[in-house]
């Protein structure tokens, strides 16, 4: 037998040939030339979806028409498709609901678990959400008449009292990729009375989520980065089947009326998750996200999981042996327990070094002020595109 340090390309050749998930790369449309290690912002092209639109566009659009809500499932493809998002974040059908952006998503989850708390005038936050998360919870708190802390997990339960109606928090740091424990902050929640809120845009597709398990109350998520959606794909909205008969969201669409096609006034929202729509979904990009999930037909989460910490696990030993010396600090969590999807490398040249990466086809992802994001999609990355990039950042450092 073979013994490779981990150092070496032949190392991560030979995790490659014993990958179980090695075929399904072949279900993505990969650019030749290129290392794409940037599907946590924008997920690679499924090869289901350019067909799907297609026919969506020429057929279902082109030639059936006003027809296609009935006879294609345009108008029950928000709960369809939640139901199959469902499946990926451990939720039981009926309690997902496809449509709008996250940041709508976020009004929305924020709004119902203040409604849902009455009396109670405090939402929790981490300030180290991703912005548009801070952003929502201070129009929310304007617009209720509520009032936002901040706080980080670790201090949650410090400032955790009575007056809290929710606590909102990001499962995976978009910046460092840090994992945190949704079941116990949810718990932490709920010893209060609080309801709990998850933002699951950089967990949902690349590790096990179980909402139904961690009896989370409500969570968003988007549908374009490991999800692969496409740009602008719809994002989701989990509520809990406890909560939905007393939801009582803010954007009463016709969508969500009981009977929408009688066009009654006053609003009457619909009996189940239906209730949680607004109005006219996005179809073309609900289909064409309904086509990319086909991409985890046949996988399991935790074998996504299983190469996921392979994939970044190999990134921290490649970035200890070949990029220490250069000044790049690993910031992500080395404890596989607190890592989410992708890897984050620290260095004061980070959006020179970002770019100088893109020429050299590896394309990955920066974020202010020195951050290099490597997001692996184990759908599709494999260990030699980890091993190539984090060599190809050591040549560009060394030629400096």
């Amino acid at each position: 037998m073979n013994h490779y340090a981990p150092t070496d390309r032949a190392h991560a050749e030979a995790l490659d040939a014993a990958d179980p998930l090695a075929p399904v790369r072949d279900r993505f449309l990969l650019p030749p030339g290129v290392v794409y290690l940037d599907g946590n912002s924008l997920g690679a092209l499924p090869a289901a979806v350019p067909d799907a639109v297609a026919d969506v566009v020429r057929r279902q659009w082109g030639t059936d028409l006003i027809r296609s809500w009935d006879a294609n499932g345009w108008w029950d493809a928000p709960v369809r498709v939640g139901a199959v998002v469902g499946r990926l974040i451990g939720a039981a059908s009926g309690q997902v609901v496809v449509g709008d952006s996250t940041s709508v998503n976020l009004f929305k989850a924020m709004v119902c678990a203040v409604r849902l708390r009455p009396g109670r005038g405090v939402l929790v936050i981490d300030p180290d959400s991703f912005p548009t998360d801070l952003y929502i919870a201070d129009s929310v708190a304007r617009l209720l008449g509520v009032t936002v802390r901040r706080a980080r997990p670790r201090d949650l339960d410090a400032v955790l009292d009575d007056d809290v109606a929710a606590v909102v928090l990001n499962h995976v740091d978009y910046r460092t990729g840090e994992l945190l424990d949704a079941p116990a902050l949810t718990a932490a929640a709920h010893r209060v009375g609080a309801l709990s809120v998850w933002d699951l845009c950089h967990s949902a597709g690349v590790l096990p989520v179980e909402l139904d398990a961690w009896d989370v109350d409500l969570a968003v998520g988007c549908g374009y980065k490991y999800l692969s959606g496409g740009p602008g794909a719809p994002a989701y909205l989990y509520v809990n089947q406890r909560h939905r008969a007393h939801l009582d969201q803010p954007l009463t669409g016709w969508h969500g009326h009981a009977r929408p096609f009688a066009m009654d006034d006053p609003y009457e929202p619909a009996a189940g998750i239906d209730r949680a729509r607004v109005g006219t979904p996005a179809i073309l990009s609900l289909l064409a996200l309904e086509a990319a999930l086909g991409a985890y037909a046949g996988v399991t989460m935790t074998e996504v999981r299983a190469k996921s910490l392979s994939l970044t696990g190999l990134a921290i030993t490649l970035a200890d042996a070949f990029l220490a010396v250069h000044g790049v600090d690993v910031v992500t969590p080395r404890s596989e327990e607190r890592r989410g999807g992708h890897v984050a490398l620290r260095h004061p040249r980070a959006a020179d070094l970002t770019e100088a990466l893109d020429k050299h086809g590896i394309i990955g992802d920066f974020r202010r002020p020195d951050i290099i994001r490597l997001g692996f999609n184990p759908l599709y990355v494999r260990h030699t595109d980890v091993h190539d990039a984090v060599r190809t950042l050591r040549d560009i450092l060394t030629a400096e």
